[in-house]
């Protein structure tokens, strides 16, 4: 199992896995979800997908295994920002509900935001910690060398139970909500005592 971290500035370097990351997300999102997201050419994609953020992929012999991407709370793409701060001004048409968060959404530096995260419904339930395991370690050290010290995210609603499990530090920043139909909360992720 490899661990790639892509951007629009190398991911010529990485022949088809870019596109293979896309084709991925649209299994999950679309197909296996059914949320209904921008989609061509087999590929799931939206607004947030621009040179401001980085996509990191778990994969193993080109089938991409799972994937997520990170975007800084100080990214700007014509009207957009970030889905969690987006959502909050009401930019994103209620989709999600503007009232996700306690406070308002920060734009710093060394907050960035974890979204599209996903494990392919191919990976066997024998290899799905592994797999988790790998993409907690992978997001630490690619949030690390982006210069992170907290990670934002919308997350399912039992995310307690798991984060623990994988040695995540993190707090409730907004209250739980039911969104198509399954339960959702933002949490902020402390990244602090992983940047040694």
């Amino acid at each position: 199992m490899q661990t790639t971290t892509l951007s629009f500035s190398n991911l010529h370097n990485h022949g088809e896995l870019f596109a293979n990351l896309f084709r991925a997300r649209r299994q999950s999102f679309i197909v296996q979800k059914n949320w209904k997201l921008p989609e061509d050419e087999g590929m799931e994609f939206d607004q947030y997908d621009t040179p401001q953020s980085r996509w990191v992929a778990i994969h193993d012999l080109g089938q991409v295994m799972a994937g997520f991407r990170l975007t800084p709370t100080t990214a700007r793409c014509g009207i957009y920002s970030y889905m969690i701060r987006d959502a909050q001004q009401g930019i994103l048409g209620g989709t999600i509900p503007q009232d996700l968060l306690y406070e308002t959404a920060p734009q710093d530096d060394q907050i960035w935001e974890c979204t599209r995260v996903f494990v392919n419904h191919n990976v066997p339930q024998q290899f799905r910690r592994g797999v988790h395991t790998q993409m907690v370690d992978a997001m630490t050290i690619t949030a690390r060398e982006l210069g992170a010290s907290r990670l934002i995210a919308l997350t399912a609603g039992n995310w307690q139970r798991w984060y623990g499990r994988c040695k995540l530090t993190a707090d409730a920043i907004g209250p739980r909500l039911e969104i198509d139909g399954g339960h959702f909360q933002c949490v902020s992720i402390d990244l602090t005592a992983k940047l040694h």
